[in-house]
């Protein structure tokens, strides 16, 4: 094919329209002007049930999917959501009123989709009134606020006692009872009748499961530092390459599929990014 004389091909370019230039596009910020804020609430007023590491998942989940999340972590002076995701996490007393402050009165100034508070030991109750005292709850059943619950249970009968002390403040909730496999716990599958008499409790809940994972990738994941995402990747808690087992950096990776399907299947993602603003 004959090739166009460079005068021609010159003169076509010079007959195009002007680029317009276009200013750089942020779709957070937009997204977040037509959302209501979300809270994400993950606690338990039984001990030792992988509370935080719930928490840490679920930071991992949505900052997978690019969603700009802000975490607040209740366990005062040494928080360890706060070790994992220092770069987003704050240390907060849930019982001083500036704390609260720090949390409920930027929700609607944020620019992130999201606030995560990942409660203390024991503090799941305390932190419901505190809500409800303060309003926060009225706030949410007015359309102001979304609000999720992650209420992550344990083996014992005291624990499974929380869900009924619970339902009082989940009316207007998105409601999840939590089994946290992480350490083996059987939730009384063996007894399918006080299993059923107390997960009845709360008919409006759905259930989200935690799987098993490996103690030594666990454990590895713990002394790394590192959120669950930096230790598959690779990487230090400071971001630099790093020499994790590529076994142990498997089962962590599997692990978190894991979860990613869970948290899909109650479409968590959904409940953060469809709340349009009705404030």
């Amino acid at each position: 094919m004959a090739r166009r004389p460079a005068e021609t091909i010159s003169r076509a370019k010079a007959k195009r329209p002007p680029a317009v230039e276009r200013a750089p596009v942020e779709p957070q910020r937009g997204a977040i002007s037509n959302m209501k804020p979300t809270v994400i609430l993950v606690g338990a007023d039984k001990g030792g049930v992988g509370k935080t590491t719930v928490a840490r998942a679920v930071a991992d989940y949505l900052i997978g999917k690019n969603v700009a999340i802000r975490a607040f972590d209740t366990e005062i002076p040494r928080g360890t959501l706060k070790r994992f995701h220092g770069d987003i996490t704050e240390l907060v007393d849930i019982v001083s009123t500036a704390d609260q402050m720090r949390i409920l009165d930027t929700l609607h100034t944020t620019q992130v989709v999201a606030s995560l508070i990942d409660t203390r030991a024991g503090a799941l109750a305390q932190t419901l009134r505190v809500l409800r005292d303060i309003g926060f709850l009225d706030a949410v059943r007015e359309g102001q606020f979304n609000f999720i619950l992650l209420h992550v249970l344990g083996a014992s009968i005291a624990s499974l006692d929380e869900i009924a002390e619970t339902a009082p403040f989940v009316a207007n909730a998105h409601y999840f009872l939590v089994k946290n496999y992480v350490n083996e716990t059987t939730f009384f599958e063996w007894d399918p009748e006080t299993y059923m008499s107390y997960f009845a409790k709360s008919r409006s809940a759905d259930e989200i499961t935690i799987p098993k994972l490996s103690e030594m990738a666990y454990e590895q994941v713990d002394i790394s530092g590192s959120p669950f995402s930096t230790f598959v990747a690779n990487k230090s808690a400071e971001g630099r390459p790093a020499a994790h087992s590529f076994v142990l950096r498997g089962y962590v990776r599997t692990w978190q599929r894991k979860i990613a399907e869970e948290f899909d299947r109650i479409g968590l993602l959904d409940l953060i990014m469809d709340a349009p603003n009705k404030g």
